[in-house]
């Protein structure tokens, strides 16, 4: 282990989950200011608002028979207007292997009170894929951002299927190859892999989500944030820029700002190649590194955004769940007060570990760099014990 501080540090030393580092190169001055002071309905409001549903729908490959919304509250926001507004017209099985999905099981049991086929599995591993029945809507998180697991392709999910599919796409999109024809809806928030700011959310639906919405009407009061249906018909204004709360412009100018930017590069691949490029100098480094393993031990699996980490020095792994969360505490103070590493720390339902944001607004060479100060902050900490 290092006894002196590594001589480089990262340059950029934002490894935040979420919100995640700003892109390369970002700066405020790079944002169009005309709507700043304007009404988010006035008509270069909407107009920037269109363009950024038209830009996220050529970078992702969206078809164009599927709607593209900017809804409130991030992507908890966009989840919840599917499930409250779809679920209840026929069974469905909840899967859950981290903390989110977990969040969206209890929302459907205890909240809409349905009666819901729970798949799960611990962090780390995956629910039974094969269990799912497509005659049941489903709802799932593309990749758990608490446990670094990701679905490895959507080929379990039925192209005859007779439910709707609702995927938290949200630390996949950019990063992850999605299946669009096995989706039917689609949720994200931009501060993940574009590195955007909070509270907003990006809601995509299928003409098979639109149908349900028109069809089906729930048993439940629905909360006007949720409400996308008008005299029986998909309010279509929120999908062309009339949102349903007002914006943050500001916001809504640093995500173009930040699809401008993945634009620049060569757009999607582009983006899944950084971020694979990220992951793969992480793994380089947990090799050499005995004191530490994935969270997650199957690489079919394997997250290539959110890494989760886990120690397995026997000195450390002797301490119970609290002990073991204050040692890597002690790590983080280290790395924050040396300018090495920020919020790197695994969620707070997760089992205690690191959580390493891998996406594509980080440098590979800040990637490279963090290894070191990892070690070096393990053995900072442990020496103190």
């Amino acid at each position: 282990m290092p006894e002196t501080t590594p001589a480089v540090r990262p340059a950029r030393p934002h490894f935040s989950s979420g919100p995640c580092a700003k892109r390369p190169g970002w700066s405020p001055q790079n944002f169009s200011t005309d709507t700043l002071g304007r009404s988010h309905r006035s008509k270069v409001g909407k107009a920037r608002l269109k363009e950024a549903i038209d830009r996220t729908r050529a970078l992702l490959g969206v078809p164009d028979d599927y709607r593209i919304g900017i809804v409130p509250a991030s992507d908890t926001g966009a989840v919840e207007m599917a499930m409250w507004s779809m679920l209840g017209a026929r069974p469905v099985d909840m899967l859950a292997w981290e903390s989110f999905g977990e969040g969206w099981i209890t929302d459907v049991v205890k909240q809409l009170k349905l009666d819901a086929n729970i798949l799960k599995a611990p962090y780390g591993e995956i629910a039974d894929l094969s269990a799912v029945d497509p005659a049941h809507d489903v709802v799932f998180t593309w990749n758990g951002t608490t446990s670094g697991v990701r679905a490895p392709n959507a080929d379990w999910i039925s192209a005859d299927r007779a439910g709707v599919t609702i995927c938290d796409a949200t630390s996949a999109i950019f990063a992850q190859a999605l299946d669009w024809p096995k989706l039917d809806v689609v949720t994200y928030s931009w501060q993940k892999v574009l590195g955007g700011e909070g509270a907003h959310g990006v809601l995509i639906l299928s003409p098979r989500a639109v149908e349900r919405l028109e069809s089906y009407t729930p048993a439940w009061p629905m909360p006007k944030l949720f409400r996308m249906v008008k005299g029986g018909k998909l309010n279509e204004d929120i999908f062309t820029g009339a949102t349903i709360n007002t914006p943050s412009m500001l916001c809504v100018e640093d995500y173009i700002d930040a699809l401008k930017w993945a634009e620049s590069l060569g757009g999607l691949e582009a983006l899944h190649a950084r971020a694979d490029a990220n992951a793969a100098a992480l793994h380089d480094w947990a090799e050499s590194a005995p004191w530490i393993d994935y969270l997650c031990a199957n690489p079919g699996i394997r997250s290539n955004t959110s890494v989760c980490l886990k120690i397995v020095d026997p000195d450390i792994m002797k301490f119970d769940d609290a002990g073991q969360r204050a040692f890597v505490k002690s790590m983080e103070k280290r790395l924050e007060e040396k300018g090495a590493a920020y919020d790197i720390g695994g969620y707070r339902d997760a089992p205690p570990g690191l959580r390493i944001w891998c996406g594509a607004t980080v440098e590979t060479a800040d990637i490279k760099a963090l290894g070191p100060w990892l070690d070096w902050a393990f053995a900072e900490a442990k020496s103190a014990l």
